[in-house]
């Protein structure tokens, strides 16, 4: 062998080992946190990741079925809730590239019973957007309770919200709309002449073999499928039957970590639509918070040190039962996904844990849940034994203080009947998070369930106040203070 040659060989070999080593470390730094979170009782589900467009780690963790202790595994399915919309917003990109719909004309054009003053004003667009202004059917008072479990056609289904009052004019703002896409799940039966299920098969899941994911029908016996749980405090139950007929095209796909590798792995490329129509579904369309939302993904950025900031196209999901991320920096071909089957949790910050592995950053270790014990002790022994708990374990550095789980503990007592140990609860967010107008709107939430008028406008006004947004906020303030 020439020596030159010889030379670029071994560095080339050298240079593989390095880089094998540097994942092997990865790895074994992502699987001490996920296990960590697990141990806390914070992730129960599959992980995946990837480097370079190369898997680096896939694991399961705690049970896919409890009463039968069947682990977890990268080949579990799970319910993708939100994480569904992405193909829902493809396959709409997928049909305006063949010619068979425009995405800025009218919904009245492939819907002609839609309703039409309110239909004339929204386009295909606006609903992949989030700013049609169609109410949120998942946010309507009582739809858990009242219409959840029962079957209904698209068609029957869109009537229930299609009559509804807009919430603002179609293209002013972003305000997340599962409305919006069920609707789109309807388009594309009537345009496609098939069913929503049917025409993702034939565009999206056959091209790309993802044999493990599909539409989920509770009916059907599906191999590997993870049973859906919820925390209750520590305690765990089976979570609420829900009727996969309303998630729909917004909610209702069932995949596995590694099929959804290769969902992001076949978004680099034109093997099912061209570069620019591709491009279309990444652009910052509006801005959705503190990120922006494009056709079925939301778009972010992300401190890296001193470097500049990483560029990162994500959608998490929640369904009952299960909660979903998938995150992915297209500029490194870097993707974490995360299935979680015990209902909501914080994968956000394990998100974010991960990427700091992947970028060599600093990261805050996972801390136990001071809002699963306070629960149990506000629910079990009441208000005071609850604040006495309270005031013990936020010394202790072991735990975690976090707006949104000490809020839904606070929503569990609410919807349990506890209306006092609920205010002591809303009151430690407070405490914690003062810059929030969330915190407030919950606390003012709680005090007009227990009767107090005077409380409760004054924590809708310091909520409004906080966060000028807070619509709903403002609507129960005007109710209110009349």
């Amino acid at each position: 062998m020439n020596k030159s040659i010889k030379l670029i060989a071994v560095y080339f070999i050298a240079t593989l080992s390095t880089f094998s080593v540097v994942a092997q470390d990865k790895a074994k730094q992502i699987d001490q946190l996920l296990s960590k979170y697990n141990e806390y009782g914070q992730f129960n589900g599959s992980a995946l990741v990837s480097e370079n467009g190369k898997v680096i780690f896939k694991k399961g963790y705690g049970s896919a079925n409890m009463e039968w202790n069947i682990p977890n595994q990268p080949d579990t399915k799970f319910r993708l809730g939100s994480i569904s919309k992405q193909f829902t917003a493809f396959l709409l990109v997928k049909l305006a590239e063949d010619g068979k719909l425009k995405l800025d004309v009218p919904i009245t054009t492939y819907l002609p019973d839609y309703p039409k003053a309110n239909g004339d004003k929204i386009t295909i667009h606006h609903l992949l957007t989030h700013t049609s202004g169609i109410p949120n059917y998942t946010s309507a008072p009582n739809f858990f309770k009242e219409k959840s479990r029962n079957p209904y056609s698209p068609e029957e289904f869109v009537k229930t919200f299609s009559s509804l009052p807009l919430e603002f004019t179609p293209g002013e703002k972003f305000n997340y709309s599962n409305s919006g896409y069920f609707l789109l799940g309807y388009i594309i039966e009537k345009v496609s002449g098939k069913t929503y299920e049917q025409y993702l098969q034939k565009t999206i899941l056959t091209p790309l073999k993802m044999v493990n994911t599909g539409y989920d029908h509770s009916e059907i016996i599906l191999k590997n499928r993870a049973a859906g749980y919820e925390k209750q405090g520590k305690k765990i139950v089976n979570s609420a039957y829900l009727d996969m007929s309303l998630p729909y095209a917004a909610g209702s796909l069932y995949s596995t970590v590694e099929d959804l590798y290769i969902w992001d792995q076949a978004l680099y490329t034109t093997k099912l639509l061209s570069e620019k129509s591709m491009e279309s579904l990444f652009k910052p369309y509006i801005k959705a918070g503190g990120s922006s939302y494009g056709y079925g993904w939301f778009l972010e950025e992300a401190p890296n040190g001193d470097k500049p900031k990483l560029k990162i196209i994500e959608h998490g999901g929640g369904i009952n039962g299960f909660n979903t991320v998938i995150s992915r920096i297209p500029a490194d071909k870097n993707l974490v996904v995360l299935l979680n089957n015990t209902g909501g949790t914080i994968l956000d910050e394990m998100n974010a844990g991960i990427r700091a592995i992947l970028y060599n950053q600093p990261f805050d270790q996972p801390k136990k849940s001071l809002a699963l014990e306070l629960l149990d002790t506000y629910s079990e022994k009441g208000a005071a034994a609850g604040t006495d708990t309270y005031k013990k374990l936020k010394k202790d550095p072991t735990f975690g203080i976090k707006e949104n789980e000490i809020n839904s503990v606070g929503y569990q007592l609410l919807q349990n009947g506890k209306k006092k140990e609920a205010i002591e609860v809303f009151k430690i967010n407070v405490e914690n998070f003062p810059k929030s107008g969330n915190v407030y709107d919950s606390l003012g939430e709680a005090y007009l369930a227990d009767g107090d008028k005077n409380l409760a406008i004054a924590n809708y006004t310091k909520s409004v106040e906080l966060d000028p947004q807070n619509e709903a906020g403002k609507k129960v303030l005007a109710e209110i203070s009349k």
